[in-house]
């Protein structure tokens, strides 16, 4: 996990543009580097750098012997560098796996490099010889990726928006910045000027199709079976893989460990294989709640289960609200649930950087988009359309789940990941027949659940624990961390300014005083740029005026038993 922030064609000092590239910091604390490009006096690469793997070469912009001529910055991990390595003959120069994006590149072009890629990136890599720039970003956006580009070819590159919002520029007072699109990649022609020019921008992969890196994956040809069997060990054998394939790091690997389906699943798994490997530390697992909240005591058993050195983070209402505009600015956006999810994710990752030696930390986003997760999903009128809002769901996962996850960790240099969004994994899961994938008996995550059923992993109590809205799961017995939450904003946000909330907003206009809070604070920090959020995350299927589970009929908390 990484910053990465690169100009292109400016026309303003390069010494004052690069205090925007400071913004993004908090990605990289281990090293900085600021780059001139040879040649283009307008053009430049920051980096700020979280040393995961090769602690000695493993400074940005990457640059081999072997192609002078190209230049590259990238976020993320490349998970099968080495298998890739092995199949093409590939000489390596450093241990950093982003270096195959170089030799991919040289020997087949952009559409083979990122289509063969498995792993989460956003990368620019600067072609001198071609003149070419390229972008790129991971199928569903786990690592950012934001860019800004004048109608007169200057461009801007960066993992976050704060870092090209106060760029300048001659022809354009308010450039527009906005999030490069997941699993695209962008050719631009880089011009004698340094200015660019788009030539094209391409899908190179969509989350349904067995992607093309499959076939020099460690797990060969799976069973093509539909019988229940087949698909149970074929789903833990994918997951596992993903784990697995995960584990690449030279820093000390934790978990979030929420003690719902997910992230226990996640843990239980990754305790498990880090033994088969000889890691010679415990694992760390993390959870997040107030005092007695169900999170908190449902992580503990799971701990417990599969022995893991626990943390427990225990926060007050005071706490939780006093963040809010940290955890703001940290993911800039205004959606509700989002913003209302990440205070726990915020503080936690606060404790992990201050507390503890982890840096690596696994996660357990993408099974609710990916399994039916959703409470909403028992309201769906059929199969078929459960489907295609769960495709729905993970199009637009870079918009909601997954930019909590990155931002509230990145902005404590912590880097996520994150297994049950892995393609190969996904586009299996995607291929079985819809109705598979529904709830049943009133259980959502059916299939999944049932998968692991035998294997012992999990206390059955969790394994079939029902979902629990976030802002409830980390609330205490006496009151969820939603009521809280709205108490306090009731004094906060006057009447007749929700009333008038249409006409100071027209765009995603608030309808309650939360929205409204919220939109107020992410205004003061990143005013007019409310269209980084095309609408507000909400179930579907039921007349919801409000994100949470806990407004939906089916729903029952814990804490209201």
């Amino acid at each position: 996990m990484c910053g990465i922030w690169a100009l292109f064609g400016s026309d303003e000092c390069l010494s004052v543009q690069c205090l925007s590239a400071m913004k993004i910091a908090h990605r990289g604390p281990d090293a900085f580097r600021f780059e001139n490009v040879n040649g283009f006096t307008n053009c430049c690469f920051g980096f700020h750098r979280l040393a995961v793997v090769d602690q000695l070469y493993g400074m940005q912009p990457i640059r081999v012997k072997k192609f002078p001529y190209l230049w590259l910055c990238y976020n993320g991990e490349i998970y099968n560098f080495k298998q890739l390595q092995k199949q093409f003959g590939f000489e390596y120069q450093t241990l950093v796996d982003g270096e195959v994006i170089l030799h991919l590149y040289n020997r087949g072009g952009i559409e083979q490099t990122a289509s063969m890629l498995d792993g989460v990136f956003a990368f620019i890599l600067l072609d001198t010889a071609n003149r070419k720039v390229f972008l790129g970003r991971d199928t569903y956006g786990v690592r950012p990726l934001f860019k800004v580009l004048t109608d007169d070819g200057f461009l801007g590159v960066c993992s976050e928006a704060k870092g090209l919002i106060n760029l300048k520029h001659s022809t354009s007072l308010f450039p527009k910045v906005e999030p490069f699109l997941p699993g695209h990649y962008e050719v631009l022609d880089l011009k004698p000027s340094g200015k660019v020019a788009s030539v094209e921008l391409v899908k190179f992969h969509s989350y349904k199709d067995e992607p093309l890196h499959a076939a020099c994956d460690t797990v060969e040809t799976l069973p093509s079976g539909l019988d229940l069997e087949t698909v149970k060990s074929n789903i833990r054998i994918l997951f596992e893989n993903a784990v697995r394939k995960r584990l690449m790091a030279h820093r000390r690997i934790g978990c979030l460990l929420s003690g719902g389906l997910d992230s226990s699943l996640v843990a239980a798994v990754l305790l498990k294989l880090m033994k088969e490997i000889n890691i010679n530390y415990p694992l760390q697992t993390f959870a997040i709640g107030m005092e007695n909240s169900p999170d908190l005591l449902a992580a503990r058993k799971v701990a417990a289960h599969i022995g893991s050195e626990h943390h427990e983070v225990i926060f007050n209402s005071e706490e939780g609200i006093q963040a809010i505009e940290e955890v703001i600015f940290s993911l800039e956006t205004y959606d509700i649930t989002t913003v209302r999810a990440s205070v726990g994710m915020y503080l936690v990752s606060k404790y992990i950087r201050k507390k503890t030696d982890s840096v690596v930390i696994f996660s357990g986003e993408g099974s609710d988009e990916l399994t039916q997760g959703y409470i909403y999903f028992h309201k769906a009128p059929s199969p078929e359309e459960a489907a295609e809002e769960s495709e729905r769901l993970l199009k637009e996962l870079y918009l909601f789940d997954v930019l909590r996850a990155d931002r509230t960790t990145a902005a404590h240099g912590l880097e996520l990941r994150v297994p049950f969004l892995d393609h190969r994994f996904t586009s299996y899961y995607l291929s079985l027949p819809a109705e598979l994938r529904i709830p049943k008996n009133g259980i959502e995550k059916y299939l999944l659940r049932q998968s692991f059923e035998d294997s012992n992993l999990l206390p059955k109590e969790i394994l079939w624990r029902p979902k629990e809205a976030f802002s409830d799961g980390i609330a205490s017995m006496k009151k969820s961390w939603f009521s809280i939450l709205q108490d306090y904003i009731d004094q906060q946000v006057d009447d007749l300014l929700l009333e008038k909330a249409a006409e100071k907003y027209p765009f995603n206009p608030p309808k309650t005083k939360e929205s409204y809070y919220y939109r107020q604070i992410f205004e003061k920090h990143y005013p007019g740029r409310s269209s980084w959020l095309p609408h507000y995350w909400m179930p579907r299927w039921v007349k919801a005026t409000d994100p949470s589970a806990r407004t939906l009929k089916h729903y029952k908390s814990a804490t209201q038993e």
